[in-house]
C-alpha cells in the first residue's frame, strides 16, 4: 500500500509526514484548536490573525512556525494542508470559500455561516472539491455521550418519548459584560442559540438518531446595551436566553433552555433522553458519569473503558478516575478529522452537512420566536 495520500488538488503528501496546519484567528478558540492539532502530532505551520502584528504575536504565543500577513499569503504556502477557521462568525463563509478554492481541507468553527444560503454553498463547494470539511460539534466526543448513543441504537430505551435539555453559561450575566458575539453584524442574527444551543440540538439528534421536525420558541434580550455601548448603533438585538419546545420525526416531545445569563453556570450542557423502557442523562459539567434511569434499579455509569461500548472506549484517553474534559473531546474530534483526511471514515464525525443542519435549525428557532408560533425545520 502506498505511503502517500492524494490531496484534493492533485498534490501528494507523504502519510508519514505530519499534516501542515494553518489557523485563521488568534483568540481563545485558536488556542484550543492548536492544542488539539499538536496532540495529533500535526505541524503548526502558520497562523493569520487580525493584523500582521497580531499574527506574529499569536504565532509566538501558540508555538506556530509563522505568522502570516493575510489569509491569501498563508494559502500560497505549500506547507499548509488543512486550515482551522477560528474567527468571528460573519467571516466564516468568505474565508472558508477561499480555503476550499485553494484545495485545502478545512475545519470551520460553528456556526458554519450566519445564514442557510452561505452554509449550503460551502457544503456544495467542499463536496465538489472532495475535501474533508468538518465543524467542531465536539461534545459528540465525550466517551459517555458515545455510550449513550450506543445504548439508544441498541434499542435499550424503547420508544423515544421525551427530551429535556439545557445549556447554561453566566459569562454575559452583567450589562458590563461584552463581546463581539453580541453584535449581530459580527455574530449573526442569533447569539445564545447559534453559539451554544446549536451544540445542544446537535447532541440531541446525534444521541437519539431522531430529527427535530418543528419548534416553538420564546427569546429574551435582558440587556439592550452592553459594555460601554451608549448609542443606537451599538444596541444589542441578539438573545441572552431562549426557551424552545420541539417535536421530533419519531413523535417525541422536548423542551430546551439556552442561556448566557445563568448565574453560577460556567458551561453546563445537560441532556436527558426519556424512553419507554429507560432514560439516560449526560451533564457536561460532570462528564465522568452518566445516569441511567429505570422504574426500578437506576444506576450511575462511570467513564471506564472496560465497561463501555467500543466506540466510547476508544475515546477514553486516560484510565477511569483520571478526569477527561472539553480539551480531550476537542482532541478526539481533531484526531478523527485528520484520520478522515488520510482516507478513514470515522463514525460520528461532524461535517459541513451538520453545520448546514445547525443553520437550518437556528433559522427555524429564530423564526418561531419572531412569529410566536410553531415553525417546521427545513429537511436535510
Amino acid at each position: 500500500m502506498s505511503s502517500e495520500v492524494p490531496a484534493a488538488d492533485g498534490r501528494r503528501a507523504d502519510a508519514r509526514t505530519p499534516l501542515g496546519v494553518g489557523i485563521v484567528g488568534g483568540g481563545f478558540m485558536a488556542a484550543v484548536h492548536s492544542r488539539a492539532a499538536r496532540a495529533s502530532r500535526a505541524r503548526l505551520a502558520g497562523i493569520v490573525a487580525s493584523s500582521p502584528e497580531r499574527s506574529r504575536q499569536a504565532a509566538d504565543e501558540l508555538g506556530v512556525e509563522r505568522g502570516f500577513d493575510s489569509l491569501d499569503a498563508m494559502l500560497a504556502d505549500d506547507a499548509i494542508d488543512v486550515v482551522h477557521v477560528c474567527t468571528p462568525n460573519a467571516l466564516h463563509a468568505e474565508q472558508a470559500e477561499a480555503i476550499i478554492a485553494s484545495g485545502r481541507h478545512i475545519v470551520c468553527e460553528k456556526p458554519l455561516a450566519t445564514n442557510v444560503t452561505d452554509a449550503a454553498r460551502l457544503v456544495a463547494a467542499a463536496a465538489s472539491a472532495s475535501l474533508t470539511a468538518t465543524v467542531p460539534f465536539v461534545y459528540r466526543f465525550h466517551p459517555l455521550v458515545r455510550e449513550a448513543r450506543a445504548r439508544v441504537r441498541a434499542g435499550e430505551f424503547g420508544r423515544l418519548l421525551t427530551i429535556h435539555g439545557s445549556y447554561l453559561q453566566d459569562w454575559l450575566l452583567s450589562a458590563s459584560d461584552d463581546n463581539w458575539r453580541v453584535d449581530a453584524e459580527r455574530g449573526g442574527r442569533s447569539r445564545a442559540f447559534a453559539d451554544i444551543g446549536s451544540h445542544l440540538v446537535d447532541l440531541t439528534e446525534f444521541v437519539t438518531g431522531d430529527r427535530v421536525t418543528r419548534v416553538a420558541a420564546t427569546r429574551r434580550t435582558f440587556f439592550d446595551e452592553r459594555g460601554a455601548a451608549t448609542d443606537a448603533s451599538r444596541r444589542v438585538t441578539t438573545e441572552d436566553a431562549i426557551a424552545i419546545t420541539l417535536e421530533t420525526a419519531g413523535g417525541a416531545l422536548g423542551t430546551l433552555l439556552v442561556s448566557q445569563v445563568a448565574a453560577g453556570r460556567k458551561n453546563r450542557l445537560h441532556l436527558e433522553i426519556g424512553g419507554a423502557e429507560e432514560s439516560i442523562a449526560f451533564d457536561g459539567e460532570q462528564p465522568e458519569t452518566i445516569w441511567l434511569g429505570r422504574r426500578a434499579g437506576s444506576q450511575v455509569i462511570p467513564r471506564d473503558a472496560d465497561q463501555l461500548h467500543p466506540d466510547a472506549a476508544r475515546l477514553c484517553r486516560v484510565p477511569a478516575g483520571h478526569p477527561q474534559g472539553y480539551q480531550d473531546a476537542f482532541n478526539g474530534f481533531v484526531a478523527d478529522t485528520y484520520d478522515a483526511i488520510g482516507g478513514a471514515a470515522p463514525d460520528g464525525l461532524p461535517r459541513f452537512e451538520d453545520g448546514l443542519r445547525a443553520a437550518r435549525i437556528t433559522d427555524a428557532v429564530m423564526d418561531a420566536a419572531d412569529a410566536g408560533q410553531w415553525v417546521t425545520v427545513e429537511a436535510g
